[in-house]
């Protein structure tokens, strides 16, 4: 649609369709249970950090306090370099700079909102902090998932495809992949490992899961440096490094999801499941800061003598940030205490 009747077409059907799929839902709203709001939670996630911070013990020094005051100036101090970096960057770094400050300086105080706020509050806060680094963790994978709608389709318009092929179609195989993928991997590839003795855990699938999307980048990587060396490749090549990429997605993502909703008491899963959601956009914050490095001369001009183009160092480079990421979060999570809170509530 996009290449025959233009942008104003191939954006306005799936937006009428949406449309349309509004209007069914406000349809049938007198069909929904409505459960009236909660009142506010005096031992909500905020407020269990926040009396950890704040809560002064006589001849105690307040080390999380300072370092909670510390991100926040970072975070302020950052929107100095709105000019060489741009808001979005700057404000992405704000909130990793905020939540790790915060989050940090609560973590090593967290003991004194005990008595304050009840054990099951206090413990299940401390959990959430805990579940945030795997969660960091897992950033770099939707770096390399999300670029697969940009830099991956520009890659496929440098290779070869038959005149009614466009590159972007490639991106039909995610889906298409992801519904094989889900049923294979929970009737024939989790059960067989289990009877090899290797039991799937969910940690175990999301470490897999980044370490199949770096390896799917070294392909691309691949791929790129013959394209750069003049030779036709046919665009049927990129099936491999997609194939690769949605395995891991199901790995990361679906697995993830559940792993993040299971973590949390039934009072904390819609912050659990907030701080989820952004590492699709710290992931891309990664992205933003390595395009942003590659526009620095010193930065190309070292590229250019490993003998590589910009866009396959990028390539490998962001591999390299994945399977070091994964043997992070493997190392992480050998000695990270599930529990397990699916049903509570």
């Amino acid at each position: 649609f996009l290449h025959h009747f233009g942008a104003a077409v191939a954006f306005g059907i799936p937006g009428g369709l949406m449309f349309i799929a509004t209007v069914v839902f406000w349809l049938g709203r007198k069909q929904y249970v409505m459960l009236p709001p909660t009142p506010p939670d005096p031992n909500a996630f905020s407020r269990v950090l926040r009396t950890a911070l704040l809560t002064h013990r006589p001849g105690q020094a307040r080390p999380g306090l300072w370092i909670a005051v510390a991100g926040v100036l970072v975070a302020l101090g950052g929107f100095s370099l709105i000019g060489p970096l741009g808001f979005v960057i700057v404000a992405c770094l704000a909130l990793v700079a905020l939540i790790g400050g915060v989050g940090g300086g609560a973590w090593l105080q967290m003991e004194r909102a005990r008595g304050q706020h009840p054990d099951a509050a206090v413990d299940g806060a401390r959990n959430v902090l805990r579940v945030l680094v795997i969660f960091a963790l897992t950033t770099p994978f939707f770096s390399l998932f999300d670029q697969k709608a940009s830099t991956w389709v520009v890659q496929g318009h440098e290779m070869t495809m038959p005149s009614w092929f466009h590159a972007a179609q490639m991106q039909a195989l995610n889906p298409m992949l992801v519904m094989l993928l889900i049923p294979f991997n929970n009737l024939v590839l989790y059960p067989l490992l289990r009877r090899l003795g290797y039991e799937p855990t969910a940690l175990r699938r999301m470490t897999a899961g980044i370490a199949f999307s770096g390896l799917a980048w070294i392909v691309v990587g691949g791929l790129q440096v013959v394209i750069d060396g003049g030779d036709p490749l046919s665009i049927v090549w990129q099936v491999l490094p997609y194939a690769l990429l949605t395995f891991g997605e199901v790995l990361v993502s679906a697995t993830g999801l559940e792993f993040a909703y299971s973590q949390a008491p039934a009072s904390m899963k819609g912050v659990v499941m907030s701080f989820w959601n952004l590492t699709t956009t710290i992931g891309n914050l990664w992205v933003l800061l390595a395009n942003a490095a590659v526009r620095n001369e010193t930065v190309t001009g070292s590229i250019a003598g490993t003998g590589l183009s910009v866009t396959a160092f990028q390539m490998f480079f962001f591999a390299a940030f994945a399977l070091l990421a994964a043997l992070a979060f493997g190392l992480y999570a050998r000695r990270y205490r599930e529990v397990d809170n699916y049903r509570s509530g």
